[in-house]
């Protein structure tokens, strides 16, 4: 091949490039797209990232209806296959250590940010308290939107029965488990 047809290849592939540029370049000058007030598509359980029109803050994020009686009747068993969503940063035997996030065994009834040398987040050390089934619920539904600043990147839980299955499952791993037929 003489380098009189490398230098013809060569120019082509350059004249291509060129064209492509220049094409975006028209595109961008001809087409004004107009953003829209709202997605057009929405997921249930996400949250709009932008402002309403008006420059309004968004309203306060929603918290979850009581359990109430669906933790008397939840089923540990159950829970448990839910918590395999939690079980890649989590761990739930007594004495595991953590992982991405701390061991959950008998979490119920202890105290927030509760694992010894475990790097919580301010938000998580600032709260004080102890986990009830009732805080623990409102915290899976929406980690994020219940406690700004956490580090849990978990999306959440939004089905109450899933919700109370994953606090039976954690109930019963626990040393002192609770009567979740009394808890509210």
């Amino acid at each position: 091949m003489s380098s009189f047809e490398l230098n013809k290849i060569a120019a082509s592939v350059l004249l291509a490039m060129i064209v492509a540029m220049v094409t975006g370049l028209i595109a961008e000058e001809l087409v004004h797209p107009k953003k829209l007030d709202q997605n057009v598509y929405q997921v249930a359980g996400v949250e709009a990232g932008a402002a309403p029109k008006g420059g309004a803050a968004p309203a306060a994020p929603e918290k979850p209806a009581p359990l109430g009686a669906l933790l008397a009747s939840a089923d540990p068993a159950a829970g448990e296959k839910v918590a395999t969503k939690c079980a890649a940063c989590h761990s739930f035997t007594k004495g595991a250590p953590a992982k991405v996030g701390p061991n959950l065994y008998g979490i119920i009834g202890d105290k927030r940010a509760h694992m010894d040398g475990f790097a919580y987040s301010p938000a998580m050390q600032k709260m004080g308290g102890t986990w009830t089934p009732e805080e623990i619920s409102v915290f899976i539904y929406n980690p994020k939107a219940d406690l700004p600043g956490t580090k849990m990147g978990f999306a959440g839980l939004p089905k109450p029965e899933d919700r109370a299955n994953v606090i039976a499952y954690l109930n019963k791993n626990s040393d002192n488990p609770i009567d979740l037929s009394k808890a509210q």
